[in-house]
């Protein structure tokens, strides 16, 4: 099969490797028929991660499946079926309570498993034709009757979607409250649409990209130019210097200024300001346990300058870690089904497989109009 593989920092080809085959009868094989690049994969792109030379790339995935385990009882040839980013066993503790993204089956010795992702297991990633999931009972979801007519609103169930949803809910949001959002890439985007869904009284976006603003501002948010100043101080001075009530952080360990220098603690100390008192901030932005090839020294051991005096004066609260799909996923799916949720609104891209290189240096670059884009294998 052909497959997105990793040859080294801002290095990728699209290869034949071997088909991945059922290895255990808890397994289904599934033809791959969308495949998303994240933000997330940036991390990997840019050589910030230890992802190894030679493995296939793609964490949010769609497909049909094509061939079952002799133990897999729901999920049934011919399904068309989104998978969560999280590998989770469904029996764990963890799993068990909910709590997917820290599974303690699928990457022994530690907890939290990806496909294609560094650190977070062995899995193969499916930006390829054909990709194997383990546990599929548990890792499958099962798409409605309209899943090739929305196929491009569903593959977001497998990542960027709940992810959005999952920052706001750290947040602590409530109806009718107000919330900024660092960062306009897909996930910021998507949790900009998860506030709209939810209530929200007034939603502000930063970012320094123009049409990702301008992409914010048609989905019904306030957009706040960073480049035009302090983004903490312009949302206070929209807000009567209140602040708002609550915050997401939707861009990671890799954030820049106003001035476009990565400073890895810029956006959790903006937040930290534009936030009122006993508000509450959901991290969803990646930040990683060590980044040796950062560009300072405190950033190379995982570390942040945070601005914990103030934070803590301010009596506000903090959520952060990866998002536990499957919390979300089938109730997105049916907002979704229904006509109330539209995430492939932010899609500027559509393309072949083959066409994978040359959208990651676009999209890694920034380029003006590359906001989501999808793998389409097969066509």
């Amino acid at each position: 099969m052909k497959a997105v593989v990793y040859n080294g920092p801002k290095d990728v080809s699209v290869n034949t490797i071997d088909d991945p085959k059922i290895e255990k009868p808890t397994d289904v094989i599934i033809r791959v028929t969308t495949t998303n690049i994240c933000g997330s994969d940036l991390h990997m792109y840019d050589g910030r991660t230890s992802f190894e030379k030679g493995r296939v790339f793609g964490h949010e995935n769609l497909g049909e499946v094509i061939e079952v385990g002799a133990a897999v009882d729901r999920i049934k040839k011919g399904d068309r079926v989104c998978m969560p980013f999280n590998v989770g066993c469904g029996f764990c503790e963890n799993c068990e309570r909910g709590l997917t993204a820290f599974c303690l089956t699928t990457n022994p010795g530690t907890a939290g498993a990806a496909y294609g992702f560094a650190e977070m297991g062995p899995w193969q990633g499916g930006q390829a034709e054909l990709m194997r999931v383990p546990y599929a009972d548990f890792n499958c979801l099962k798409l409605p009757e309209d899943a090739e007519e929305k196929e491009d609103d569903y593959v977001m169930l497998s990542d960027i979607f709940p992810t959005g949803w999952h920052g706001v809910e750290m947040s602590g949001f409530l109806p009718g409250e107000s919330i900024a959002i660092y960062g306009a890439g897909p996930v910021g985007l998507m949790a900009a649409h998860s506030a709209q869904i939810r209530g929200a009284s007034q939603i502000f976006v930063v970012d320094s990209h123009d049409d990702r603003l301008k992409l914010a501002e048609a989905m019904g948010a306030i957009p706040i130019d960073m480049r035009k100043g302090d983004p903490a101080q312009q949302i206070l001075d929209a807000t009567g210097g209140r602040g708002t009530d609550r915050g997401v952080e939707a861009v990671g360990y890799q954030c820049c200024d106003r001035h476009g220098k990565e400073r890895s603690n810029y956006t959790m100390n903006c937040l930290v300001k534009s936030t009122k008192a006993t508000g509450g901030i959901g991290v969803v932005g990646v930040f990683v346990p060590e980044d040796p090839n950062a560009p300072d020294d405190l950033q190379k051991e995982g570390k942040i300058a945070f601005d914990f005096g103030n934070f803590w004066f301010k009596g506000q609260k903090i959520g952060t870690g990866q998002c536990n799909v499957k919390h979300y996923n089938r109730r997105l799916m049916n907002l979704i089904e229904h006509g109330r949720a539209n995430p492939a609104q932010i899609i500027s891209h559509r393309l072949p497989l083959d066409q994978a290189p040359d959208a990651y240096k676009h999209f890694d670059e920034r380029d003006g109009g590359w906001t989501k884009v999808l793998l389409k294998p097969g066509t």
